[in-house]
């Protein structure tokens, strides 16, 4: 049994919405020093305002734990902009840094060579392989996912991911780590994934919904649709309607993971022009203040008050239920019920087989026709979802 007491330090690499957000929960769970490196200080100190911020709210909803105050908590927090130093003392390490490949690579590299022999190696990449993160780090048996959803102080959910030489005791370690984790939500959910799958479990079923987004944006722009009535169209039954999600969420982000899915899986997640035309002029969403829609105080300002009747949830659910039977068919889970646990934790909405059991049929349906009139062939239903032999794979 690993003692969680010999994991005194934490340190974050990068420091945006995920990085300062993972020191937050990492504060929280009362790991004795928790370091956070970036480039710059600058970065360092919006990150260090924004954890006090949302400890400040917190302690005015009672949600801390008794004796503690954002004073006593943030105590612990050390900035550092010096990788060497960042890392030389780390008993656990999680990179936050931007999607792209070469660039996690690079940094497992360093890391390999900097930290302690004993440091645990994460990353909190969404989408890639864990193996190729850590191919230059000299110790793969130390290097595994950990995959975390925001808001994470809010959403219970972690993915765990074992590269192909990811140690068992790499994995007891961190499973170790991330229960420490505080979510208001409850406890937290801690799927451990043994074999690599883009996207892992819930960005694998929203990838594959996203791939519709993607189409359905540029779709309705060509129409001169306002987005706002898109987002209009779920509001009874999402808190936040997708592209509004995707602003939150940072669209070089939607755009890096939709090329890595691009390359690996499809060329139908190529990100579309709209897209794409919005990361180039540096409009990313909330961070920048303008995406898809502008953001006055972290709130997107949008009109809900008209639908375009154009989002068919149906046929949303219908894509995540397909990815879920591909996940079955690559035997990346053992059963769909994983499915379903993963995505009401990490999404906070329900998975796809409960209402997917009885709709198999209609839902196929549906996909053949989208295929037929987008082009999208990547979204066709699989043999398990048409067939409706899911059913039997609960577990």
């Amino acid at each position: 049994m690993v003692d969680i007491n010999n994991i005194n330090t934490i340190s974050i690499i990068g420091a945006g919405t995920m990085g300062h957000e993972i020191a937050q929960v990492a504060l929280m769970g009362g790991f004795k020093r928790v370091i956070l490196n970036d480039l710059n200080y600058e970065i360092l100190e919006k990150a260090s305002f924004k954890i006090r911020k949302g400890l400040e709210k917190l302690e005015s909803k009672g949600r801390l734990k008794l004796g503690l105050t954002p004073s006593s908590i943030i105590q612990n927090l050390i900035k550092e902009v010096d990788l060497k130093k960042a890392v030389q003392h780390a008993d656990f390490i999680i990179e936050a840094i931007p999607e792209r490949m070469k660039a996690k690579q690079l940094l497992f590299e360093s890391l390999g060579k900097l930290a302690p022999t004993h440091a645990i190696l994460a990353t909190n990449t969404s989408t890639m392989s864990i193996t190729e993160i850590g191919s230059l780090s000299g110790r793969s048996d130390k290097v595994i996912g950990c995959h975390f959803f925001t808001p994470i102080v809010v959403l219970r959910l972690i993915e765990i991911i074992k590269g192909k030489d990811t140690s068992e005791e790499t994995v007891e370690i961190t499973k170790r780590v991330c229960e420490q984790f505080p979510a208001l939500k409850g406890n937290r959910v801690l799927p451990i994934l043994e074999k690599e799958s883009p996207g892992f479990i819930v960005n694998r079923l929203t990838i594959g919904s996203s791939a519709y987004l993607n189409w359905l944006l540029d779709y309705a722009m060509d129409k001169g649709i306002l987005i706002d009535r898109i987002d209009a169209d779920v509001k009874e039954v999402m808190e936040i309607g997708p592209f509004a999600r995707w602003d939150y969420l940072g669209l070089d982000i939607i755009y890096n993971v939709l090329k890595y899915f691009e390359k690996e899986v499809s060329p139908d997640f190529k990100p579309g022009k709209t897209l794409t035309k919005l990361v180039n002029e540096g409009k990313l969403g909330r961070k920048t203040e303008v995406g898809i829609f502008k953001w006055v105080r972290g709130k997107p300002q949008l009109k809900l008050d008209k639908k375009a009747g154009l989002l068919d949830l149906e046929l949303f659910m219908a894509i995540q239920l397909n990815e879920g039977c591909k996940l079955l068919e690559e035997k990346i889970v053992p059963g769909y019920k994983i499915i379903d646990d993963t995505m009401l934790a990490g999404m906070d909405v329900p998975g796809p087989f409960g209402a997917g059991k009885k709709n198999y049929k209609k839902w196929s349906n549906l996909l053949e026709t989208f295929v037929e009139k987008s082009g999208l062939t990547y979204l066709s239903p699989c043999e398990l979802m048409k067939s409706g032999k899911f059913i039997q794979m609960r577990k």
